[in-house]
């Protein structure tokens, strides 16, 4: 079936996301991040995803807010910072968060981080801002299957979400796997590996069979792997290419191409064994 910028999937609570997003890690706070979401609003993206860590809440806020596009269209994404694991802290944060978003509600709050001994705790306060319908979803980001197990022992609401680093060089089947197997919808934070991917021949040459970017490939090769992808750029012009993923389909020979690029090579931290 032919997949369109406007196509969701739909988490395990019937909430519907869009396939591709915009990433604002490092957007400047202002001006800068206002206007990378403009540009992506205008090419047709629905789905931000920001962090109390990129501190530019409240210019994703202000765009969404003032972008003449109903609030519902538009998916909303903050993270929980580390410094603020924990039940009531986590609580105060995710208020701060909105208060800055200036947005009655968000759809999709994660934990950022699997902050040994806390991200329980962290866990029960997410519980608790859904039950409220303050967030639409909730979820967690750079969680191990293991990370996940040890959570999901004592939740009541599974993760939506799980947002991880997810690219060829780190294609991570088996976290998809059992992601799949959970109903926990696999996210892509850093797709693009900084652009260090780009020069890669396998991609370079499929790119030319389809007259299309290495960039390119590489983002529907995420969605093909039913990977939601959240590129980040402030560029008008990338921001633009980047959505041009829904008129093309990669072969099975091709996907299986990419998949055989992997080096499990982590460009971010590693989820087992990180001190921030």
């Amino acid at each position: 079936m032919a997949m369109s910028i406007h196509d969701r999937t739909v988490l395990h609570n019937g909430v519907k996301m869009p396939w591709l997003g915009l990433g604002v890690y490092k957007a400047e706070e202002g001006e800068q991040v206002e206007r990378a979401i403009q540009h992506a609003l205008h090419a047709g993206y629905r789905s931000i995803d920001t962090a109390k860590l990129y501190e530019n809440e409240h210019g994703v806020g202000k765009a969404v807010r003032e972008s003449g596009i109903p609030r519902e269209e538009i998916f909303v994404t903050t993270k929980l910072w580390n410094t603020d694991q924990g039940y009531e802290s986590a609580l105060t944060a995710f208020n701060e968060s909105l208060e800055k978003l200036q947005l009655n509600y968000v759809d999709l709050y994660l934990i950022h981080w699997p902050v040994a001994n806390k991200y329980k705790e962290s866990w029960r306060a997410l519980e608790e801002i859904y039950r409220q319908g303050k967030a639409k979803a909730i979820g967690v980001s750079n969680f191990t299957i293991s990370q996940l197990e040890d959570l999901m022992s004592s939740a009541n609401v599974k993760p939506m979400i799980n947002q991880v680093e997810f690219h060829p060089y780190l294609t991570q089947k088996e976290l998809l796997a059992y992601c799949s197997e959970q109903g926990i919808q696999l996210e892509a934070w850093r797709p693009l590996v900084k652009g260090d991917i780009l020069q890669e021949p396998v991609l370079l040459k499929i790119a030319e069979q389809h007259s299309k970017t290495a960039a390119q490939v590489v983002l529907r090769w995420n969605l093909q792997c039913g990977v939601v992808t959240i590129p980040k750029s402030v560029n008008k012009n990338r921001i633009r290419e980047n959505a041009e993923i829904f008129d093309f389909k990669l072969s099975p020979e091709e996907m299986q191409a990419i998949d055989g690029l992997n080096r499990n090579q982590r460009n971010g931290a590693d989820p087992e064994n990180f001190d921030f």
